[in-house]
């Protein structure tokens, strides 16, 4: 664990692999942290540099006063990214992290040399929906939206399991400032736009079972990209690096051959 003061907040950030290697960095979702890439972390290939972060109000890193807007997240990013001397990286986002991979490319290409959007879109859900779900984070806490959004972000077998309860727990226990600040940011970005105009090596990954973010919309967002990939993992929900870490890890793994981050 290492924690560094960016952008008037401490991020806390974890590196596996090889500190010499091609740069990986990692993104996680809203309501959890970077824990959600421990499974696949020892299947990628070796001589990476594996870089992981608990984005602002989430995990470890600091809480600042919500609401956030994306342009915040993507500046953390940043600046983590430099603060660690990181260039020419894939970017692996996944939901909110590859919004921010988004934002991210459009901005800095000397650090992203590719991008894989997982579980994600150029817009997320409408402002409505973000807005009552804000409502009932402030009413009732993260638990008041718990049991919906593990239904939207998992298979019913692995609702069945008593795995559940380890993501349940981390979705409830993160801060509900940095929750509400990140579900505003979610709720006001369009990169519809910025991501049509982008032109580097990108990997679109879905769960056939994704309720948050559906197979078609994860497809429509990669399609902006010319020469963009696309792949679906059945049997797995909004979280397919835990439902189904094998298959991520080789769909992962064989897209970092491809653009020469890797050996194949």
């Amino acid at each position: 664990m290492q924690i560094a003061r960016l952008n008037g907040n401490l991020v806390h950030y974890r590196v596996d692999g090889a500190e010499d290697g091609a740069p990986v960095v990692f993104a996680n979702s809203l309501g959890t942290d970077l824990r959600l890439w421990d499974k696949i972390v020892p299947m990628l290939p070796a001589g990476l540099k594996l870089v992981r972060y608990d984005k602002r109000g989430h995990g470890l890193s600091g809480v600042t006063a919500e609401p956030y807007s994306m342009g915040t997240l993507v500046s953390d990013a940043e600046a983590l990214m430099d603060h660690l001397g990181l260039k020419d990286a894939v970017f692996v986002g996944l939901s909110i992290g590859g919004m921010i991979a988004q934002g991210l490319a459009a901005k800095r290409l000397d650090l992203v040399r590719a991008i894989v959007l997982s579980n994600t879109g150029a817009k997320i859900g409408t402002r409505e929906i973000w807005n009552d779900r804000i409502a009932a984070a402030r009413q009732g806490g993260v638990e008041a939206l718990a049991d919906a959004t593990m239904e939207r972000w998992f298979t019913a077998a692995f609702r069945d399991s008593d795995e559940l309860a380890l993501w349940r727990n981390m979705y409830v226990r993160q801060p509900l400032e940095g929750f509400i600040g990140c579900s505003a940011a979610i709720s006001g970005t369009d990169f519809i736009t910025p991501t049509s105009g982008l032109r580097l090596p990108t990997l679109g990954i879905a769960g056939s079972d994704d309720g948050s973010t559906p197979p078609d919309l994860v497809r429509e967002t990669v399609d902006l990209v010319p020469g963009s990939d696309f792949a679906l993992i059945r049997k797995a929900g909004h979280l397919p690096c835990v439902e189904q870490p094998e298959e991520y890890a080789r769909i992962l793994s064989d897209f970092l051959a491809r653009v020469g981050h890797a050996n194949g």
